[in-house]
């Protein structure tokens, strides 16, 4: 299982961004999950429906299943912010890649997807220059016109979402989440990643 996580500030084209990778990934014959943070009072469910019923009066967990696909809605108590690596153990281990949208404090390589500042999208500063996780720049502007340098990572158009999926398939050994041996060898595993990412 290969994982890479998308940063960036709301509106900045990260889901659009993921939305067009996955494609192009299955396209070569590789099985694509996604880990997408989502905001405190999502829902995915609809009023009305049976596992709506079933939640609002009380049930703890539901799951939803056809022949076609599962969906398991668990209700929290208290407010907690989930851990990634919590929701990535819980995914299909043959699944070859995993694209993680959001989480940006996490101890994952990531993709920064970076827009410029218009007339309906203000501005915002980089990531990369204090994130040692990020290991690529995604925008919608060449490397010359970003806040500041982004130094030795690559950056790629936001445009242009074959050469990023190119590249990612390109370095996919880099992106081999953990190790057998737990968290200490999965955190040493992306270290590595992150240092030849950025080679």
């Amino acid at each position: 299982m290969k994982v890479v996580g998308f940063a960036g500030f709301s509106n900045s084209g990260k889901t659009t961004l993921v939305e067009q990778l996955i494609p192009l990934l299955r396209a070569h014959g590789l099985r694509v999950s996604v880990v997408k943070h989502a905001h405190h009072r999502f829902d995915i469910d609809q009023p009305g429906k049976d596992t709506w019923r079933h939640r609002t009066a009380g049930a703890f967990e539901v799951i939803a299943a056809s022949d076609q696909r599962m969906a398991l809605m668990r209700e929290y108590a208290e407010s907690a912010e989930p851990v990634v690596h919590d929701l990535i153990a819980r995914l299909d281990a043959a699944v070859d890649w995993v694209l993680v949208e959001g989480f940006k404090e996490s101890d994952l390589p990531k993709v920064e997807v970076w827009r410029a500042p218009s007339a309906d999208y203000p501005a915002h500063p980089v990531r990369y220059g204090s994130d040692p996780w990020i290991v690529a720049v995604a925008a919608d502007v060449p490397a010359a016109a970003l806040p500041a340098p982004p130094g030795p990572l690559p950056v790629f158009d936001v445009r242009d979402p074959r050469a990023l999926a190119d590249w990612l398939r390109a370095t996919g050994d880099r992106w081999e989440y953990g190790r057998e041996s737990g968290r200490e060898g999965r955190t040493e595993g992306l270290a590595d990643a992150r240092s030849e990412a950025r080679a």
